[in-house]
């Protein structure tokens, strides 16, 4: 047969994910760009990191660091993770078989529940949630398990974790600082999760991202400071959201042994390592742990600007206690579902934010959007003179 008979043809694949698309931060991005509108959406600074940290990188390429690190992560690396969660949640790690450096904490979220989640095992995510937990775990065969996170508010409810607990339930997903709803989970709502699943076998997933960004003289309260949390607990951070450096997609898992142990498994082979002068570049910046001390106040007067300015507007303001996030009630500016008022904001007003019900299944409605305040003063002063028209 010559090539000129040739039938090309691509064999029918029968899709993992059937209800993934287009996300809406790729909508609502494009959007903005299209209109020229200020995107207050996609959740990333639009500011430059510090520079020693960009020269801490230089200097590690130039020093010819260069070439594979270990499989888990450059060594001073993960004894700086170790150092500062000691320091600040008051458990130690061993930085040998316990702490673990990744591409950034999706894809670390990712192995984690490769790792442990089997088909037929139940998950239970509380939503609103980060768009990429359903998915992790429909690739893993697990059954995701959705508990709402109290309408209006967002807090736990306990009464009804409690109720989706099963002996199939393998992980439940935590998330604080929370995103979309900027909430943060209290010392109380720790001590509740950790008397509720003492009698299970369930692991946490603890998304703590925004670990750095508690506002009001608050303390982040991560998994690591109890112990029996602690025990049972994957704690994911991202040193692009607290370095300003999230195009740089590193992060951090730290983990009970055995349980660190599964992880590196499959870490392994779905990213087998992390570039190796970014890590030396991070680990001697850590030396100095001032810039992640001082995030809260860095975040908390950008809140501060933003919110000020919001009062000129007749949306109404949601409290924002930690992550890099504000959410509004949109009842008195628009009678518009959330998706239709975001792509109204931003064609119409030149501001670009995301709606809440993006981040349930069912699209549940509040009448809530999400804008980020992780830029410039002057981009939020934009944005805030564009919405001082509504």
């Amino acid at each position: 047969m010559s090539s000129d008979s040739v039938i090309e043809r691509t064999p029918k694949l029968q899709t993992k994910l059937p209800a993934v698309g287009t996300t809406i931060f790729t909508v609502m991005s494009a959007l903005a760009a299209e209109k020229g509108a200020v995107n207050l959406g996609q959740g990333f600074p639009d500011f430059d990191c510090d520079p020693r940290l960009v020269n801490a990188v230089t200097d590690a390429m130039q020093h010819g660091l260069n070439q594979y690190p270990p499989m888990t992560g450059v060594p001073t690396l993960r004894a700086a993770v170790a150092a500062k969660i000691e320091a600040m949640y008051g458990r130690t790690y061993d930085p040998a078989t316990e702490i673990t450096i990744t591409a950034g904490a999706t894809q670390a979220i990712i192995t984690i529940i490769l790792a442990v989640v089997r088909p037929g095992d139940e998950v239970i995510v509380l939503e609103p949630c980060y768009d990429s937990y359903v998915p992790n775990i429909e690739l893993a065969g697990g059954t995701v398990v959705r508990v709402p996170l109290t309408p209006g508010t967002f807090r736990p409810d306990f009464d009804k974790i409690a109720g989706a607990l099963t002996p199939r339930t393998r992980a439940i997903l935590v998330n604080s600082p929370h995103n979309p709803s900027a909430t943060v989970w209290t010392r109380e709502d720790m001590l509740k999760l950790q008397e509720l699943l003492a009698p299970t076998e369930t692991l946490v997933i603890s998304d703590e991202v925004y670990e750095h960004m508690v506002f009001d003289a608050k303390d982040h309260q991560s998994v690591a400071r109890f112990p029996g949390l602690a025990a049972r607990s994957f704690i994911v951070s991202s040193f692009g959201k607290t370095y300003h450096v999230t195009g740089w997609k590193v992060g951090y898992v730290a983990a009970p042994e055995s349980l660190t142990t599964e992880f590196r498994k499959v870490h392994q082979f779905n990213v087998f390592t992390v570039n190796t002068p970014v890590q030396h570049g991070l680990a001697a910046y850590m030396a100095d742990p001032q810039p992640y001390l001082q995030l809260p106040a860095f975040y908390q007067r950008k809140r501060d600007l933003f919110r000020e300015g919001l009062k000129r507007t007749k949306f109404k303001l949601l409290p924002s206690e930690g992550s890099y996030f504000q959410c509004v009630d949109i009842s008195a500016v628009s009678d518009l579902p959330e998706a239709d008022f975001c792509k109204w904001l931003t064609s119409e007003v030149g501001v670009a934010a995301i709606p809440l019900s993006a981040f349930y299944e069912s699209g549940f409605d509040q009448r809530v959007v999400r804008f980020c305040f992780a830029k410039k003063d002057e981009t939020l002063n934009t944005a805030l003179d564009r919405l001082a028209r509504l």
